[in-house]
């Protein structure tokens, strides 16, 4: 049976334990290929214990306070304890209570003041809440307060959660661009409501081109996959590299099952930071968020290999850049495109304004690459 992918948050239930789906386990398609990068060097983590407690926290610049030792958690051998200690304070679980029934989810303290904290996770944990329900959100040492959605985009599948609750650990980002096929990574969660839940893996593709959701409401993702097990309610949480820092936030699973929820088979696929980072910015500032455009029209009844263009837009990029009606878009900054959803996905990646390499097969049957500057418009 083809593999199915799943948004791994716990399904709502109504109260007479009837089983129905609020967008939580969608199905999905996989397409498109692998494209690597560069594994820079980084300079080591840094860490605060503390003094009384022996817990750990991540420290931006090495700084301590005085109840609290200064550690370097180095770079040489990677360790899953080491950073799971440093990060685990910076991530929560977050449990969703409507008319519905409830669920739970994940999230990581991304911003803090003296008086509030921002907490980033999917959109898919917080949606069912409604105008009318409950989110409550449970940090590390087991203290909960209400949560107010500060706003969501549904296109990447993305949420921002305020609390009343301030001087966090926030948790250190990092740069999925970076990344690379086989660097070790670490998922931070609550599976199934079990709060803190680490495992550990590495990335198995990059660019993986995934969609979830009903059709006409869609969220697209240029995702990381990675073998590490995450589960139902890791969604919203943390993928880390072997520094400690964000890369990733997790957000679907394949599954050869179809109906109830599973568990992990190894095929887990995160929203790189880079892209969520960018949208989670927007929400704080503003309260919506953006989607690059490109343009353009695809031929849905085209069954070759690339996203074959309809129609152009006329005023956005793909036809201010000359791109001619019926040609093929085989590759987007040098990455391969196998259909009109990998476009999409790969498109959606960037912020609006960047320019990208657009190389199509021109009607005449010669190829050639264009320089298209990507529009802006509101993601809904």
């Amino acid at each position: 049976m083809p593999a199915l992918l799943k948004n791994f948050k716990t399904t709502f239930h109504r109260s007479s334990g009837v089983k129905i789906g609020i967008g939580f386990l969608m199905g999905a398609t996989i397409a498109g290929g692998v494209a690597t990068a560069v594994t820079p060097s980084s300079p080591a983590i840094k860490a605060c214990v503390d003094n009384k407690t022996s817990a750990m926290y991540y420290s931006a610049n090495g700084v301590c306070a005085k109840t609290r030792t200064a550690v370097d958690l180095g770079t040489g051998n990677f360790s899953v304890k080491a950073v799971a200690a440093a990060v685990t304070p910076s991530v929560v679980s977050i449990k969703v209570v409507s008319a519905l029934g409830s669920g739970t989810g994940s999230g990581s303290i991304i911003g803090t003041s003296a008086t509030s904290s921002y907490i980033l996770t999917n959109n898919h944990v917080v949606v069912g809440a409604g105008s009318t329900g409950t989110i409550t959100v449970e940090f590390n040492n087991g203290d909960t307060s209400p949560a107010t959605v500060v706003g969501q985009d549904a296109i990447y599948d993305l949420a921002v959660l305020k609390v009343k609750v301030g001087n966090l650990p926030v948790i250190a980002f990092g740069d999925s661009s970076k990344l690379s096929i086989g660097d070790p990574v670490v998922a931070i969660g609550s599976p199934l409501g079990l709060a803190s839940t680490v495992t550990s893996g590495i990335v198995s593709a990059l660019n993986r081109p995934i969609t979830t959701g009903e059709v006409g409401s869609e969220s697209y993702i240029d995702a990381i996959q990675t073998d590490a097990s995450i589960n139902p309610g890791n969604s919203g949480g943390a993928l880390l590299d072997s520094q400690g820092r964000m890369v990733g936030v997790n957000s679907a699973i394949a599954t050869l099952t179809s109906g109830s929820t599973s568990g992990s088979i190894g095929l887990g696929f995160s929203i790189p930071i880079n892209e969520a980072k960018r949208i989670a910015n927007e929400l704080i500032a503003t309260g919506t968020s953006t989607r690059p455009v490109l343009g353009v029209v695809f031929d849905t009844n085209f069954t070759g290999v690339g996203a074959k263009i309809l129609r152009v837009t006329e005023g956005e990029g793909a036809a201010l850049a000359g791109i001619p009606v019926g040609s093929v878009i085989r590759a987007i900054d040098g990455v391969r495109i196998a259909d009109e959803i990998a476009t999409i996905v790969r498109i959606r990646s960037y912020a609006p304004g960047s320019v990208v390499s657009v190389t199509v097969d021109l009607p005449t049957g010669t190829s050639k690459t264009f320089k298209v500057t990507l529009g802006s418009a509101l993601s809904q």
